[in-house]
């Protein structure tokens, strides 16, 4: 290299030895300062200071002697730039943390805050500068290429095939020179990448372009077409091992074979093929539906296919499991609830041969519990949940109707990339607050969820760099994004832009164009090529999903990134292509799982994780715990309802009254009610129709005493319950008064509400609402005089305040606020907003895609179950309820609480146990103890 110091170069190759220093004495000095927090361990101080003085001093020289390798060796690139600029601003820290320490030493009150906060935002950037350190040394996929699914994939064995297919050639065709190339780009994007990319230019020689190869770099033109021997490359690989100039100079040296295909690539031109190089294995996009097999005495469709299977893994078929299982199993699957003990009894004793298939048939048809159940399936896939992030919007109504209207895949699909009215929020994102980087911007955002949650594809790496584990490129993802802005993107690698404008593309342009003079026209064309029987991508997804979900475990692994193999390629074509000609209809797609003879066997419980990773083989459905909400409605329909209120009541009136309490103010300044009654007041008037039927909906927090023009009407104690009141009888022509004693229960400060509703219906067909609003009037104290009367004068009165709004939505919607009749005896998980409960049991937040949760218990399950509170409260208010039922007779209480939570009997010798827990005369916390044991068996928490 030209202009190169000796010296300074060999400075400079001392930076790896030297920048170890300060990654070592800092991060000791941090920790042994934790250690002194609160004046603790005195004695440290003094090593402490040592190490941050020296380790400052030896991060300055590492920087330097870093600089010092960079422009006397041919390192260039962003990842060598960020490198660099990390490592000084480290340096800097460090040198100032330093100062700071030396300073506070000084003084006469030692004071080691800001030098403390200096110290561990050093330690962060020596972090990042560590790892991108790393990276340079290691490779960009150093840390993501161990993941899980993310094992580098290059074959060199297919090198030989390819080469001795070639050599029979006597000339190579225009499809053979483009398989040739393609294989060498893979070559190089394995072998040589880690040096010679857009990031990292070693030698300004970048192998990941076309551009770069036949620019070459400082040695000189590094591929010369025709030929091989005046081409760099091919010399530096064909150097002796221990030559100081061989190439790869990292990890392992080409075979025999590589070296040939790129000496044969050269010398037959050097031919760049247009396609992308596909560098990791990549499922064929179109979809073909297999032949089912020829099997004797086996008629479904999927059992035939699992036959073939079971016999090229010499595995067994094994008895289907019993009715009492299967329709627990069939219950949890489609509508998420447990079977009543009646509904078990009758199943069983049924001996018609089809009962499972018409059982399956009934419970996809109860298109209520069928969707509230699978809501919560759909909301973590596309993202949805019931309050706003940075403006994005609800998809729920959207959603709940298409589910209970059992909407086709390709209709929901067309819908959501396409919005209509009530579905647009799916692609429109999360604004972020504040500055965001390039891959989180809204257009991106819905490039990266359809891909990920439709497409089986993960975009979110390829919107920042050419992607580690895919072949998906920038330009790919940038191109996707832009369908959905506006304007034309400028493509952004690690959020640095790079010059370079996008041009609008699908991720599998083969499918057709998607290009259009407006946002609008251009998701209307996507939405067209993504509904395409040839999209098999599509449709195989969404059926692996829904395997997962019935099964356990998908046919192909991750779920978000299905150009891996799966376990069996003919079993989820044939799903997927029937479902296709199902009219994409999901229900057909869940029954046909679930009238299979393997859905129906017994439960297989993989001890080891990595045999249900990475050693998989199919012997039938994997045990599933419950999900959080499956888990929450069991409890509800035993025990009592866990929740009061719901986020979304798809049976509600949309009455639209809210909650209001006496307006509250000290020294000017509105505050939170204090615990304690408030006095309430709303006057009406009436015409002289006759009137039909006049109803009341009211529910207090925390009680209440309702009066009609001067007559006590009703009492309650309990918030969760809406009471429905018949006040026909008690209203007369002109004007009429409502009153209301409130209370506020509590011992601090906290809000308070009323929701009230009136609805008048008159004979002529005509109604009249009243409901609580900010006409009312309160007063904080006992009245003078009848206050409840419709003559009292109350002028005087204070408007209420509304507590409905900005922190106080924290009530919901009752289930039982509606004048409609409706069956739901408690509110369904699916429809409640996010709750600690829940959010220990596994649901997640709903800010980014989740395809699938973490099925392993946790501690905070496990303390969640065992001392958690809220289970608690719900395990005391149900031993009420049940003990008012069932009075003193343990017995019964045993036998119904086995039959509704595990459909069965309890044996000789668990009613034993539970009887003598309970005792002759059960008490609450007894049957609280006997409920709790149940509902942490295995039995109820997995589905068998």
């Amino acid at each position: 290299m030209e202009n190169t110091n000796w010296v300074l170069q060999l400075l400079g190759r001392m930076h790896p030895l030297l920048v170890h220093f300060p990654i070592g004495l800092l991060v000791i000095g941090f920790i042994l300062e934790l250690l002194t927090i609160r004046g603790k361990r005195k004695g440290l101080r003094e090593g402490i200071n040592f190490m941050v003085y020296i380790g400052a001093g030896f991060a300055v020289f590492s920087a330097l002697f870093g600089w010092f390798l960079k422009t006397q060796e041919t390192y260039s690139g962003d990842l060598v730039d960020n490198h660099q600029y990390t490592g000084i601003a480290t340096a800097v820290l460090a040198i100032i943390t330093a100062l700071i320490l030396k300073n506070s030493l000084k003084k006469p009150v030692v004071n080691l805050k800001l030098y403390r906060f200096m110290l561990f935002a050093t330690i962060v950037l020596l972090t990042i500068a560590g790892h991108l350190g790393a990276k340079l040394t290691h490779g960009e996929d150093y840390l993501t290429a161990v993941l899980p699914g993310n094992k580098n994939k290059y074959n060199d064995k297919a090198t030989g095939v390819l080469l001795s297919e070639l050599k029979a050639s006597d000339s190579l065709s225009e499809l053979q020179k483009d398989k040739l190339n393609l294989e060498v780009r893979g070559l190089f994007a394995h072998k040589c990448y880690q040096c010679h990319s857009e990031n990292k230019q070693k030698g300004e020689l970048v192998l990941e372009t076309k551009r770069g190869v036949f620019k070459g770099g400082e040695s000189g033109l590094a591929v010369v077409p025709g030929k091989p021997e005046e081409s760099e490359i091919y010399r530096r690989i064909t150097l002796p091992a221990n030559h100081k100039e061989v190439m790869p100079t990292k990890g392992k040296l080409l075979t025999s074979d590589e070296i040939a295909l790129v000496k044969l690539w050269i010398a037959e031109g050097a031919h760049w093929s247009d396609k992308a190089v596909k560098v990791f294995p990549e499922a064929k996009l179109a979809l073909v539906k297999p032949e089912l097999p020829k099997t004797q005495d086996i008629t479904h469709p999927i059992d035939k296919l699992i036959d073939v299977y079971f016999e090229k893994n010499n595995i067994d078929w094994q008895d289907v499991i019993d009715d009492r299982a299967f329709i627990r199993r069939a219950y949890m699957d489609a509508v998420g609830l447990l079977p009543e003990p009646s509904a078990v009894k009758d199943f069983i004793n049924d001996n018609n041969p089809n009962k499972r298939e018409e059982l399956v048939d009934s419970l996809l048809n109860d298109n209520q519990n069928y969707t509230q159940h699978w809501l919560s399936f759909w909301n973590d896939l596309l993202r949805n949940d019931y309050y706003s992030v940075g403006g994005k919007k609800q998809i729920t109504h959207w959603l709940y109707r298409s589910l209970m209207k059992n909407k086709s895949y390709d209709q929901i699909v067309t819908e959501l990339v396409n919005p209509v009215r009530g579905s647009e929020g799916f692609i429109q994102g999360v604004k972020w607050r504040g500055v965001v980087n390039a891959s989180q911007r809204t257009e991106m955002q819905a490039a990266q969820n359809i891909g990920q949650s439709l497409m089986g594809v993960n975009v979110k790496c390829a919107s920042c760099h050419n992607s580690f584990i895919s072949n998906l490129t920038l330009d790919q993802a940038y191109g996707f994004a832009t369908i959905f802005s506006d304007s034309i993107l400028e493509l952004n690698r690690c959020d640095k832009p790079i010059g370079k404008m996008a041009k609008v593309n699908f991720l599998y342009p083969e499918l057709g164009s998607v290009e259009g003079e407006t946002v609008k026209d251009r998701l209307l064309k996507l939405s067209e090529v993504m509904v395409q029987r040839d999209n098999g991508r599509l449709y195989r997804t969404v059926t692996n999903r829904f395997w997962d979900r019935l099964m356990g475990r998908g046919i192909v692994v991750p779920l978000d990134e299905m150009d891996n193999a799966p376990w069996d390629a003919e079993v989820l074509d044939w799903l997927s292509a029937d479902f296709i000609d199902s009219g994409s209809d999901l229900k057909h797609l869940i029954r046909r799982i679930m009238t299979s003879k393997v859905y129906q066997l017994p439960m297989v419980n993989y001890k080891k994780e990595e045999d249900l990773k990475t050693k998989y083989v199919f012997k039938g459905p994997v045990t599933r715990r419950l999900s959080a909400e499956q888990f929450s409605d069991g409890v509800s329909q035993i025990i009592a309802p866990l929740y009061p209120q719901v986020a979304f009541n798809p049976n509600g009136d949309n009455i639209k009254a809210i909650r209001i309490w006496h307006l509250e103010e000290v020294l000017g300044r509105v505050v939170l009610p204090e615990p304690g009654k408030r006095y309430f007041r709303k006057s009406f008037n009436i015409s002289k129709e006759a009137i039909n039927k006049a109803e009341i909906l009211i529910s207090v927090d925390n009680s209440y005493v309702l009066y009609l023009n001067g007559k006590k009407i009703s009492q309650n104690k309990n918030w969760k319950e809406v009471d429905k009141i018949d006040v026909s009888e008690q209203l007369h022509p002109g004007k009429n008064t409502i009153a209301i004693i409130g209370e506020n229960g509590g011992a601090i400060a906290n809000p308070a509400g009323i929701l009230f509703a009136f609805k008048i219906d008159y004979e002529s067909g005509k109604s009249t609402l009243l409901k609580s609003d900010l006409s009312w009037v309160s007063s904080h104290d006992l009245p003078e005089g009848d206050w409840t009367a419709v003559e009292y004068d109350d002028n005087s009165w204070k408007k209420v305040r509304n507590y409905s709004t900005g922190n106080f939505k924290n009530w919901g919607q009752l289930l039982d606020f509606t004048f409609k009749p409706h069956s739901e005896k408690f509110a369904r998980a699916s429809l409640v907003k996010q709750h600690p409960f829940m959010k220990a049991l596994g649901r997640p937040s709903r800010e980014i895609v989740t395809t699938s949760r973490e099925d392993q218990a946790t501690l905070l399950q496990a303390l969640e179950l065992t001392n958690g509170e809220f289970l608690n409260s719900v395990l005391e208010e149900g031993a009420q309820s049940w003990l008012k039922k069932y009075g003193e007779d343990s017995s019964a209480i045993v036998d119904n609480l086995y039959e509704k939570a595990l459909n069965r009997k309890p044996s000789n010798e668990e009613k034993t146990i539970m009887l003598n827990v309970l005792g002759e005369a059960p008490e609450e916390e007894q049957l609280q103890d006997v409920f709790w044991a149940v509902l942490m068996s295995p039995e109820f928490q997995f589905i068998n």
